[in-house]
């Protein structure tokens, strides 16, 4: 897959892609609804904005991302994308009328052939724009739109809002439902302070910066391993929190990968939730501590030997 980050003297190669335009904040299963639609119909592309939109908008607000942008480009490329066009969110792209867009962008810069979005996606300065008038847009500019129905499971709307709930609610699965795949958490390992090691539960810490925050406590978790000698996947239990025990709040995640010896530092790593175990706790000293990190490891083992 080719990421292209802005959409000025893209190569000739990557024009004439049919795309599939939204924020793909999860890349849910209605995000992967509006990608089918844009299957078979040439190179398949992707339209997206860093920073999201949001991010520029309501700036100070509450980390609310599921994805940031290498994870959502890693799934991009498991769904068999060919060019991701991942446009700047800046002042200009910001403040184009719909028909501005949809011309100099999608038409004059990115020669797009076909574009798929959700029914409720929104463009243009002041979300101006929707899918009706991109259609219309589409026919005058010399491209194709096809529309994708929100999509339901069990009733309920599937959305990142819905999902993000689930997650705050220590119900990983139900999130699994909805996103079709296991939410993941992926950045590179940073430095600690260390004290698992000291325990006998050496961890890789990953920062959660810019991420919505699942429930506070200890996963199960399937462990990959993207870059390096260790590459590979694992079975692991982390712990995501403040680390109360210590007297700490700056919330991280850190694994402990089940079986494992190496130097993972600097190294990219794809954590997926798959059950929560528990809230976080704090210990009487550190044996207490060290025989509840027993009994995760325990569950963990057992949980993930089932799926």
């Amino acid at each position: 897959m080719r990421i292209f980050t802005r959409w000025r003297d893209i190569p000739e190669a990557a024009r004439g892609a049919s795309v599939a335009m939204g924020n793909f904040d999860g890349l849910h299963l209605g995000h992967q609804s509006v990608i089918d639609l844009a299957r078979g119909r040439g190179p398949l592309g992707i339209i997206t904005f860093e920073p999201h939109p949001r991010e520029v908008f309501a700036a100070g607000g509450p980390p609310f991302r599921l994805m940031n942008a290498e994870s959502r480009a890693n799934r991009l490329e498991k769904l068999g994308v060919d060019y991701l066009f991942q446009l700047p969110f800046d002042r200009e792209l910001a403040g184009m009328t719909a028909e501005t867009f949809a011309r100099e962008v999608l038409a004059e810069g990115l020669g797009v052939r076909h574009v798929a979005v959700g029914r409720d996606f929104r463009f243009g300065a002041r979300r101006q724009g929707d899918s009706e008038l991109l259609s219309v847009l589409g026919r005058q500019l010399g491209f194709d739109v096809t529309v994708a129905p929100l999509k339901r499971l069990d009733g309920i709307e599937i959305s990142s809002t819905a999902i993000r709930l689930a997650l705050s609610e220590g119900r990983p699965r139900d999130a699994a439902a909805m996103l079709g795949h296991l939410h993941r958490i992926e950045g590179p390992v940073i430095h600690g302070d260390k004290r698992g090691r000291d325990l006998g539960f050496p961890t890789a810490n990953m920062g959660l910066q810019g991420l919505h925050l699942p429930k506070l406590g200890v996963y199960a978790v399937k462990a990959d391993v993207l870059t390096g000698p260790n590459a590979g996947s694992y079975m692991g239990a982390a712990s995501l929190g403040v680390r109360p025990m210590f007297g700490e709040n700056a919330p991280n995640l850190e694994t402990f990968i089940l079986d494992f010896r190496g130097d993972l530092y600097g190294q990219h790593l794809s954590i997926a939730l798959v059950d929560y175990l528990r809230p976080e706790m704090k210990f009487d000293g550190l044996p207490a501590l060290i025989a509840q990190m027993d009994k995760d490891v325990a569950r963990t083992r057992d949980i993930l030997s089932a799926t």
